[in-house]
Order: C-alpha cells, then sequence, then structure tokens
C-alpha cells in the first residue's frame, strides 16, 4: 500500500492550508517507510550515528506528543521513548522494536494532536508551556511541526536512498 499525499489547495485559508501541509509532510514520512522490513527501518545511516527511519518516526510521536498534548493542551503527558538520562532515547534502538509498534504510536499521536488543535484557533495561546517557558499560539506549533517534519523528512530521503536505492519526493 503507497500512503497518498495531498498538497493543500492553492486558495486554502490559513488553517487548512497549514494543517493540510502538516499532514502532507506526515504522509511523506510514513511513503519513505513503506516497503521496508524491521530491520531496514531500523538500519543507522553512517557510523558513529544512529539516525534511523525507525528512530526518526519514534521522534516524531514524541515531537508530536510534545507539542498538541503537553505545549498546547497543558497535558502532563510523559516522552515517549526519551528521558532526561537518554535524551535522545527516541533514536537509540535496542533491535527488538518493531514498525507496526512505532507505526501505532506515531498515528496514535497524530490523531490525538488533530483532535487537540481542533478546540484552538490558530491565534489561540496554548494552556501549558514549553520547556523554555514561553508560551506559544497554535499557528506557531503548526508552522514549527512543519518545519520539523520537513527537515527530517530530507533525512529520510537520504537513509532511504542507502538503504534501498529508492529516491524520490
Amino acid at each position: 500500500m503507497t500512503t497518498q499525499r495531498h498538497e493543500p489547495a492553492t486558495d486554502a485559508d490559513d488553517r487548512t492550508m497549514l494543517e493540510g501541509w502538516l499532514d502532507y509532510h506526515r504522509q511523506t514520512l510514513a511513503r519513505k517507510c513503506e516497503g521496508l522490513t524491521d530491520e531496514q527501518l531500523r538500519t543507522a545511516s553512517v557510523p558513529p550515528s544512529e539516525l534511523s527511519l525507525m528512530g526518526l518516526v519514534r521522534h516524531m510521536a514524541d515531537v508530536e506528543r510534545g507539542w498538541y498534548r503537553r505545549v498546547l493542551a497543558g497535558e502532563d503527558a510523559e516522552p515517549l521513548h526519551y528521558d532526561e538520562a537518554d535524551p535522545d532515547g527516541d533514536f537509540h534502538l535496542a533491535g527488538t522494536e518493531t514498525w507496526q509498534e512505532a507505526y501505532a504510536t506515531w498515528q496514535a499521536e497524530i490523531d490525538i494532536a488533530r483532535r487537540n488543535a481542533a478546540g484552538f484557533g490558530l491565534d489561540d495561546l496554548a494552556k501549558g508551556r514549553h520547556r523554555s517557558g514561553e508560551q506559544f499560539t497554535l499557528r506557531w506549533i503548526h508552522t514549527h511541526m512543519i518545519e520539523e517534519y520537513a527537515r527530517h523528512n530530507g533525512h529520510a530521503d537520504l537513509l532511504r536512498e542507502r538503504l534501498d536505492g529508492a529516491t524520490g519526493d
């Protein structure tokens, strides 16, 4: 199955545009992972880097959780894959992680992010605060998430090409 991606309409309103591009980039990361085995998805790029496609998906699950649950909704949602002792734990794979588990966790966080965002206007301030102490609007969070996905999708492009030679956006 190939994940379908859809760019937002060129005349969409701000919210539809931002959420459309965010979904587009979420779908891009999913596409970069399609058709690979768990072992391939756990394969690090180039030593000593531990960057892998599965690590990126785990990272984005935590990023979704952090911005849309902890910051936007003010929820007490602990990180999924990292802690103070291992701040890059989302990228440190033990070799037992499965795509099915990583994907399901990521998709669950995306579903919660969408529900939480639906309760805010773009210019509404978040109920929680970032670890920096700052408060953000939903517009800022959506824009940041588009940037976060776009940057990591560039990493995913290179990882996928190294694994099986597949290229494309």
